[in-house]
């Protein structure tokens, strides 16, 4: 067991708090639903812009720069930086908004997660400061500019970064116990020239105190105060912590600098502070000169430790600073709880020593994580897509109930605003640490997303992923009615039924066969039924078993945009259907798991295998031949109106979705469930027509002359190798980089449809959306996605687990080379891999035309985790920082590795 494993043991056993701090702090608060009081609470973007967040405390959260805080996000560090040009300090990241961007919002920063262990004890991350002014105004006005025809406009597109006259400025974070947190910034100049840097690294209490609130989490005011060089800490519930910078010395040539962490009442007149000195204090400062802008008696909620840098042509200075508890041992024992004598001690040769430490136990971690056969590329994107994994934790706070109706000293709220936004689910009480999405794009949860986070992680950290499943499905976060919510913008949408996927992924992680946790299985089980009937109650529009949904996730994938009410009729959706029967098969699947201990889990288990082939019946056969076209050999939604089906014919994932409903159903498992298995032989006496409209095949095993596999899905036979024929056609769904999500025939072929006295069209799209559908911030006709790819790969393998490697198809279509499904997997990895790996021109694909990437040291190992790929280049576009889900490159990894070894 290496050293990290020992401390997430020790985590989990409650016997240390190695969870404590971590990456949780945002990287935008600013511009999220949570802190938007308008009288709708439908002005998000416009209600807290980035330009308030410097001078306006946030209600519901926090954010900084490479910065960290607890758990519960009272107390938070982060890094501080001006360049002396720049019109206001850099302590966060800036991005265009929604109705700026031409694609929706989008971080114009260039910042990079290098590592972090799961307990933090260890972490490193990067960002890239222009010495120039940064392009602000630039960026805002060229991306309003330009047309959603247009590639978005980056800050590499800028000068930002000519003749490299830039900071790299790397923060590293290093536990030497639970509550004994080393701090080391390393700032270098990557300049032709010296450069002048003002450094000002912050400590600051998140405001829960000026708005008198009554929640589980408000509190007092805390206080810092200054004892020598020591800034001293008090807080009700995290107590006494102190602070200690190694640049504080008699020179004067560093300071202190204090306010309070409140709203500048001069620039918010009409929101609640209870101070004179501001969020901003620092800010004005540093960049305006303002030396009454900070509290003269040094004392806040807010701190910097502030000082000048000249810094030589590449040359670089290290900032060591230090928070720990009064009761921790280099305070109590080393320092005898006396501050002047911590600020002399905190930073001796023991501090680089715990550093070196921790990096060295990293590494060992990581060795035992990462298939020792893997390159030294792929190990680096490997353990980078794990850093991003981690470093997007964050913590959420929501109250909806307390946000509808407003605080006691807060934004007053009108009955229109009680009625607004997320009114129905005034239950929901997230106060929490979650795995997000990209802490800036979507600083928010979003059900189908964490169900893929929870994959990669749970190799890193099990027990949180098992907590993070299971926290979805408590009383304070699901509805009432059995909903999972969705995402802050509209928590009663409906995301693809993927949750119980995601816990069998988990459970399956959590050991040995078994030696599993099937505690964690039952329990989520339990809540997963009341999912499931919601599903079934609420999104069967003719109860029949065809399923509709909206969006679905996959945003303008339809013709229609699916989240909207049509004109008339109603979609039946093949991928709706098809979720709901990998659902099916996924609750059968944990059923027959838990019936081995349990026997009465056995009647679910015949439920969900009844249910299962009804669904896929319907599928196949409801009014002649179910959402299955026999002419064109794929699945469509269809339109459902005046009692009649009328096929959309688009070639997209959406009718792909099917093949991911292959459940193998093992024989020696079914043996130890007698009632199961007489139950499953009576039905299937009784459907000897079964196979006509599904697959429903029984592997015989040789030496026994008796069943050793079964396997259900929704397409035939004859259908899946039909399916897995187009899908391996790279003139319509094999790409270079893996599967797309629309197929390419329709690049000359468009799918046109007139409906309800409007036009629509669907193209081939394989880079950025050309439609505001849903936002247009993402584009699911034509790139490559991680999350849909993952589970077409992970069906391959287990239709290869029942076929062998008797069964072949061609790969690519029409090439005369045979594989097996097993190796078509491997391929589809492979072509997923190669996004991220050097190619033979020095360059990685998902970093397109940016020639720093492949040019420059300083940035040619440095790997970015995007939302989507294009389909034909592999370029990274959306969200620059999505591990998020596209950590399952990790998975793939890991895969690839294992084999090869």
């Amino acid at each position: 067991m290496t050293a990290e494993d020992e401390r997430l043991t020790q985590s989990q056993r409650r016997q240390q708090n190695w969870h404590r701090w971590g990456p949780y702090l945002s990287e935008r608060q600013w511009g999220t639903v949570r802190e938007d009081y308008s009288e709708g609470g439908d002005a998000t973007w416009s209600y807290f812009p980035h330009d308030h967040a410097r001078s306006r405390a946030y209600r519901w959260g926090e954010d900084g720069l490479l910065g960290v805080c607890d758990r519960q996000c009272r107390l938070c560090f982060s890094v501080g930086l001006w360049n002396g040009r720049d019109p206001i300090l850099k302590e966060r990241l800036f991005g265009v908004t929604g109705p700026e961007g031409n694609h929706g919002e989008d971080v114009k920063e260039c910042y990079y997660y290098l590592d972090s262990t799961p307990t933090h004890s260890y972490m490193k991350a990067l960002y890239k400061y222009p010495q120039s002014r940064f392009p602000y105004e630039e960026l805002v006005d060229v991306s309003r500019a330009r047309s959603r025809m247009d590639d978005e406009y980056e800050l590499t597109d800028t000068a930002a970064f000519a003749d490299s006259r830039y900071f790299d400025v790397v923060a590293e974070y290093a536990k030497n116990d639970p509550n004994d947190l080393l701090i080391r910034l390393t700032i270098t100049n990557r300049g032709p020239q010296a450069a002048v840097l003002h450094a000002l690294p912050q400590l600051f209490f998140r405001n829960t105190w000026t708005w008198q609130c009554t929640d589980e989490g408000c509190t007092t005011r805390p206080s810092m105060r200054l004892s020598g060089n020591v800034v001293q800490t008090n807080h009700e519930s995290l107590d006494r912590f102190w602070f200690a910078c190694d640049a504080m010395d008699d020179s004067g040539d560093w300071v202190w600098l204090f306010t309070d962490n409140e709203t500048n009442k001069v620039r918010h007149p009409n929101l609640p502070s209870e101070s004179e000195f501001y969020k901003d204090g620092l800010n004005d400062f540093v960049v305006l000169g303002d030396t009454k802008a900070v509290n003269p008696e040094q004392r806040g909620t807010k701190v910097g430790a502030y000082g000048l840098l000249m810094l030589p042509a590449g040359g670089s200075r290290e900032i060591r600073l230090r928070l720990a508890h009064v009761d921790s041992p280099i305070i109590k024992d080393t320092a005898g709880g006396d501050a002047k004598s911590f600020s002399s001690v905190a930073f001796g040769d023991s501090f680089d020593a715990c550093f070196q430490q921790r990096i060295d136990e990293a590494d060992e971690f990581y060795a035992s994580r990462i298939p020792a056969s893997l390159s030294d590329d792929r190990n680096r994107i490997m353990r980078q897509s794990y850093a991003g994994l981690l470093w997007t934790k964050q913590f959420y706070h929501y109250v909806v109930n307390t946000w509808l109706d407003g605080d006691p000293n807060g934004v007053k709220a009108t009955e229109l605003r009680k009625l607004g936004r997320n009114s129905d689910w005034r239950h929901l009480f997230n106060r929490d640490v979650i795995s997000m999405p990209d802490k800036w794009e979507y600083p928010w949860y979003a059900a189908w997303d964490l169900a893929f986070h929870m994959v990669p992680m749970a190799h890193l950290d099990t027990h949180f992923a098992k907590e993070q499943m299971i926290l979805f499905l408590r009383e304070w976060y699901m509805h009432p009615s059995g909903q999972i919510p969705a995402y802050e913008w509209q928590l009663g949408d409906v995301n693809p039924p993927v949750h119980a996927w995601g816990v069998w992924q988990v459970y399956k992680a959590s050991g040995p066969p078994q030696k599993r946790d099937k505690e964690f299985l039952a329990r989520a089980f339990q809540k997963l039924l009341i999912n499931f009937t919601w599903w079934v109650n609420r999104k069967d529009p003719r109860g029949k078993n065809i399923f509709a949904g909206g969006f679905l996730g996959l945003d303008n994938i339809g013709v229609f945009d699916r989240s909207k009410p049509l004109p008339q009729g109603h979609l039946e959706q093949a991928d709706g259907t098809a979720w709901m029967a990998f659902y099916c098969g996924t609750m059968l699947r944990m059923a027959i798991e838990l019936a081995e201990d349990e026997i009465a889990y056995g009647d679910m288990a015949s439920k969900f295998f009844e249910h299962y082939v009804a669904i896929a019946e319907a599928m196949n056969s409801m009014d002649g031949s179910g959402l299955w076209d026999n002419d064109d050999g794929f699945y469509y939604d269809h339109l459902y109106v005046d009692g009649k089906s009328i096929p959309i014919r688009v070639r997209s994932l959406v009718g792909l979705l099917p093949l991911l409903t292959g459940v193998i159903l093992e024989e020696p498992i079914i043996e130890k469930l007698p009632g199961f298995k007489r139950r499953m032989n009576w039905f299937l006496r009784n459907r000897s027509d079964l196979s006509q409209h599904m697959t429903y095949m029984e592997r015989e095993d040789a030496n026994l002359g008796k069943p050793c596999n079964r396997l259900l899905a929704i397409p035939s036979g004859d259908r899946f190798r039909h399916l897995i024929s187009v899908m391996l056609d790279e003139n319509e769904f094999l790409s270079p980089f893996g599967i797309r999500s629309l197929s390419a025939a329709h690049r000359d072929q468009p799918f046109v449809f007139d409906f309800g006295g409007q036009h629509h069209e669907v193209r081939y799209l394989p880079g950025e959306s050309d439609s505001g559908m849903f936002g247009g911030n993402s584009n699911w006709r034509g790139p490559i996605w991680f999350p849909t790819n993952f589970l077409l790969i992970q069906a391959l393998k287990r239709y290869y687990v029942f076929y062998g490697d008797d069964f072949k198809v061609e790969c690519p279509t029409g090439s005369g080379v045979m594989m097996t499904l097993m190796e078509v997997a491997r391929e589809l990895e492979r072509r997923l891999i190669s996004i991220f790996e050097v190619d033979k021109d020095g360059a990685r694909p998902s970093h397109g035309k940016v020639s720093q990437y492949a040019d420059d040291p300083a940035w040619k190992d440095l790997v970015l985790f995007y939302e989507y790929f294009h389909a034909d280049e592999g370029t990274g576009l959306g969200a620059s920082h999505q591990t998020g889900w596209t950590a399952l490159i990790a998975t793939i990894l890991r895969s690839h590795g294992a084999v090869a070894r």
